[in-house]
């Protein structure tokens, strides 16, 4: 309305709608300072996802509560999602599954040793799978051990084939990351690279039980394959231009980021790197909506 009655001042124009001037003048520093709060939100964002680009905003918001106190701004989760809504830049999940696991061959098959087991340090159990990575004109081919305790990656492997020798190697990476002497199982689906005989060697020559996966219930290995995921979603792994030794540098650096920055909602909120220097119950900061899900094994 200023703009078509510039004659008319601020103060007659509060007038005509009930309103004082100093009204006028706090709801332009209300916008002013809401604007400035935006942005220095967003600014955290971009910051955090630059290591983590595809964190989950219940994460994101967890993370930002210590920086954005030194800007003494207070953030609630709904207006959280609303600001990266209205921005784009809410994360939207990928769903899509291709098989790595050959697990008709004749090779010894091992019992699931980790049914009703509740895991209450690190190194109680590892958990392996093997993932995919589109290249250009190819496959490549990611394996990973996770401590199921503090969700951190002990080993990973990534090769342009589905033999065993990517998952000996991530294993002999997991034993070289190692920690602790204490017992230790080692749980996989029934796929031919986990039942070779130098893969089960070596688990034995390290004093390591072997366990399983009994059927195809993809809840049977259900950690390992969400591992996978988050990697793969969070971290652009889908797939790759950049190559192959490129991909497997980016890979490299994604593990490392989600080892030591990402936060766990199963973990109380630590780090994998943090986690796996604590034992005990850790407090699940997520809610259970599958009744018949054992979240001590299988949540993240």
């Amino acid at each position: 309305m200023k703009q078509d009655f510039p004659q008319l001042g601020i103060a007659v124009l509060c007038r005509l709608f009930g309103k004082t001037r100093h009204a006028y003048y706090d709801s332009l520093w209300r916008k002013e300072d809401c604007l400035v709060k935006e942005d220095v939100i967003l600014q955290e964002v971009a910051s955090i996802r630059k290591e983590l680009p595809r964190l989950g905003t219940r994460k994101l918001h967890y993370m930002l509560q210590n920086k954005l106190s030194s800007h003494q701004i207070q953030l609630g989760r709904d207006y959280l999602f609303d600001l990266l809504a209205e921005h784009k830049l809410l994360v939207r999940q990928r769903k899509r599954r291709i098989t790595t696991t050959d697990s008709r061959h004749w090779m010894k098959k091992y019992t699931n040793l980790i049914k009703e087991l509740v895991i209450i340090r690190p190194e109680q159990v590892w958990v392996s799978d093997i993932t995919y990575v589109r290249l250009v004109n190819q496959w490549g081919y990611l394996s990973l051990i996770t401590d199921a305790y503090s969700r951190r990656i002990m080993g990973f492997s990534f090769r342009q084939d589905l033999s065993a020798e990517g998952c000996l190697d991530a294993l002999k990476m997991a034993l070289n990351n190692q920690l602790y002497d204490q017992p230790l199982i080692h749980h996989s689906d029934r796929g031919s690279q986990y039942c070779s005989h130098k893969y089960v060697d070596l688990l034995l020559q390290n004093n390591i039980a072997i366990s399983m996966t009994e059927n195809g219930d993809p809840y049977e290995n259900a950690l390992a394959e969400r591992i996978n995921g988050i990697i793969k979603s969070e971290f652009n792994l889908y797939s790759s231009v950049l190559g192959f030794e490129n991909t497997k540098a980016l890979i490299a650096k994604s593990i490392k980021n989600y080892n030591e920055l990402r936060p766990h909602a199963s973990c109380d909120y630590l780090t994998p790197e943090q986690a796996h220097l604590t034992s005990g119950s850790l407090n699940k900061r997520w809610k259970n909506y599958k009744r018949n899900f054992n979240p001590q094994v299988l949540s993240v």
